[in-house]
């Protein structure tokens, strides 16, 4: 997401990435700011280094998802495959995050370079991202009894999927 579009448009990008229930909350606590009924121990995150952090994830447990030989961390930027660490570019590890944590969740070309790059469509193709998934993928299936992680769904997107 671009902190340059209007809040319409993040907020419709922010909707596509989200569950019902996160959808809910989302708009209970908009609604709770509009009135002046957020609590005041509510973190105030500060950018930091292109992410959002807040004191408090000092505290918090790492995001750690496992899936047969595959482990990733987010926190570490980690990913490694039957104990192997995987050396992945920041673009590859950044698709494979967006992927892994949301499952099943088909991504668009378009997504892909809003919430990856934080590029507008018309600046990048489709053989871009095509060219990192490709690498990606070669990169964790470091044996042919591994499955694909991650599946193209023709003509839209990726997903990550077992």
């Amino acid at each position: 997401m671009d902190l340059k579009d209007s809040g319409r448009q993040i907020g419709e990008k922010l909707f596509a990435l989200l569950s019902p229930s996160q959808k809910k909350e989302l708009v209970q606590f908009v609604r709770d700011y509009e009135t002046g009924d957020t609590p005041a121990d509510v973190p105030c995150p500060t950018l930091f280094q292109g992410q959002y952090f807040s004191p408090q994830q000092a505290d918090q447990p790492l995001t750690e998802i496992r899936e047969g030989d595959l482990y990733f961390c987010l926190e570490q930027r980690l990913v490694t495959v039957r104990g192997q660490a995987i050396p992945l570019t920041v673009k590859e590890f950044d698709i494979f995050a967006l992927l892994i944590l949301n499952p099943k969740r088909v991504f668009t070309y378009e997504m892909l370079l809003d919430l990856v790059w934080h590029e507008d469509y018309t600046y990048y193709s489709r053989k871009a991202i095509n060219n990192h998934v490709s690498n990606l993928r070669k990169k964790i299936r470091i044996t042919p009894d591994l499955p694909d992680y991650v599946k193209s769904v023709y003509g839209i997107g990726y997903k990550f999927d077992i």
